[in-house]
């Protein structure tokens, strides 16, 4: 699995980037939040990326934050949501939005989304909606620090997957280091 792409922004499309990495250029699906986030063309750039298999084709979509591409990873485990509505949401909605609408059961709101009707944004509320409604268990002041979020994008990175990752770091005392996070989540992990 390709867990990020890190290269020079080569060209900014409606609902995708182009960029080079070692001297190929990856076509990157995104949602139109994300394009809006990325820097000027030429600039040093680098993007949360989940890779779709199917037999035809391989497609990768890139985020500019870990939060998007989690929540698009949820949005694609519910039944009738593919990689297009998913992007669409995140185009419609920030995460914090998007989130705050499931968990409060918000139908018109997520129906608003491009290619969802009434029954899809119940679907969607339905199968997500105890899911994001978790409080977020990851240690304040180290998630605060920008130690929790290094960790799990070092996980991703060996191949773990976001919710091995955050399980991992569950309960971690709240001072640790990113070293010592990712020595807690590799113990746990039984790495």
């Amino acid at each position: 699995m390709i867990s990020f792409a890190k290269g020079v922004l080569a060209a900014k499309l409606s609902d995708a980037a182009i960029i080079e990495v070692g001297g190929l250029g990856y076509h990157v699906g995104m949602s139109a939040n994300s394009v809006a986030a990325l820097p000027e063309v030429g600039q040093p750039v680098q993007v949360h990326t989940h890779l779709q298999v199917r037999e035809d084709a391989l497609t990768l979509f890139g985020f500019v934050s870990i939060e998007e591409k989690e929540l698009f990873e949820r949005l694609l485990g519910v039944s009738g949501v593919g990689p297009k509505v998913a992007l669409a949401a995140l185009s419609s909605f920030s995460p914090e939005q998007l989130s705050n609408a499931i968990v409060a059961g918000d139908v018109t709101a997520v129906s608003r989304i491009p290619g969802v009707g009434k029954k899809t944004a119940q679907r969607i509320i339905l199968e997500l909606q105890g899911v994001l409604a978790q409080p977020a268990e990851a240690p304040k002041a180290a998630a605060a620090s920008g130690a929790y979020q290094s960790a799990v994008e070092d996980l991703l990175a060996m191949g773990f997957t976001s919710a091995e990752s955050e399980l991992a770091l569950k309960g971690a005392p709240q001072d640790l280091s990113e070293t010592k996070l990712l020595q807690y989540a590799l113990k746990r992990l039984g790495a």
